[in-house]
């Protein structure tokens, strides 16, 4: 072994600063959080983006690889299928009147429940039971009481309003509607599925909008009734500028969240009856046909979608937003 010469500086290393074993303990713990996005987010994103772009139908999925034969016949198939524009179209009725719906109800309800009366807090919980329940739960009890068989909507619809007729809201594209001596066609079963999906989802904008709202100060409705303020000019002018930031991230939220979905519909309609949004075709070309890369060129579309229309939002309302709301 050998020595240092007499009178040679020892190398010592170096003391570890705070800041690096700062950082090394934040890498330690952010560690397995990266690996579990990595493995169930990240990975399958990059499989799905590859497979869009190769010839590979289910039964020969396993024999594709990594690198398989590729093609961009996938994406001829998707914008050369019969009904995507116009599944395209009803996707984002569906998404913005889905989204419009709970963020109003959300509202409503934050609005009457933000007082302190007997038996709020029981009223509060028994409004997320809709957004806490089984989808499949609560997807079965709405096709019962619209069953026109024995539904109770239609037997009150027959007792109340005199219909003639029970009323498939389920499974009626179209149905004609007569207000004022004018008629004209709604989209029933579309209109039906949006009401589920707004019912379903008002509680997750309740939590974020009561929430906003129990921070607004008192003094500053106090201030505005001694003025005068009746309670349209009080919620226009102190509530709502309030309640702008977290009304336009609830918004970004559930359009994304309902941009997406998939098995509200599918439960309620299997995408039947004008309700063919892009996520159930998706679904349709992986079991109906066994086309993984055409099933992966229309997801890949539709985030491509997703992406554009939320890019349009940030670039030309956000901004606008935030200053309305300062």
């Amino acid at each position: 072994m050998r020595t240092p010469p007499s009178g040679a500086p020892e190398r010592r290393t170096p003391p570890t600063s705070a800041a690096a074993r700062e950082n090394r303990a934040g890498l330690a713990f952010v560690s397995p959080t990266f690996l579990v996005v990595l493995v169930v987010v990240i990975l399958p994103i990059l499989w799905t983006v590859l497979l869009a772009f190769q010839d590979a139908k289910l039964v020969d999925i396993q024999e594709n690889g990594l690198f398989g034969r590729w093609t961009l016949d996938n994406f001829g198939q998707v914008f050369g299928s019969p009904g995507f524009w116009s599944s395209l179209g009803t996707t984002l009725v569906y998404t913005v009147g889905a989204t419009a719906g709970s963020v109003v109800l959300g509202l409503i309800a934050a609005l009457a429940l933000r007082r302190p009366f007997r038996g709020r807090g029981l009223l509060r919980a028994a409004m997320l039971l809709p957004y806490v329940a089984p989808v499949v739960a609560v997807a079965f009890v709405w096709e019962i009481a619209l069953s026109p068989q024995y539904g109770f909507v239609n037997e009150w619809g027959r007792t109340l309003f005199g219909w003639d007729d029970p009323i498939a809201f389920l499974s009626t594209r179209s149905y004609e509607v007569g207000v004022f001596g004018v008629h004209f066609d709604i989209p029933l079963a579309l209109l039906t599925v949006i009401a589920f999906e707004a019912w379903r989802y008002f509680p997750f904008a309740f939590l974020f909008m009561l929430a906003r709202l129990q921070a607004v100060p008192d003094s500053l409705e106090e201030a505005a009734l001694v003025d005068g303020a009746t309670p349209t000019q009080r919620f226009r002018h102190i509530m709502l500028p309030q309640l702008m930031p977290v009304i336009a991230l609830l918004c970004v939220l559930r359009f994304i969240m309902t941009f997406n979905k998939f098995d509200d519909v599918y439960l309620l309609t299997g995408g039947g009856s004008g309700t063919d949004v892009v996520a159930v075709r998706v679904y349709d070309f992986l079991t109906s046909r066994f086309d993984v890369g055409a099933a992966s060129a229309q997801a890949l579309v539709l985030a491509v979608v997703l992406m554009v229309l939320l890019g349009v939002y940030f670039k030309f309302f956000a901004k606008k937003v935030q200053e309305e709301s300062a």
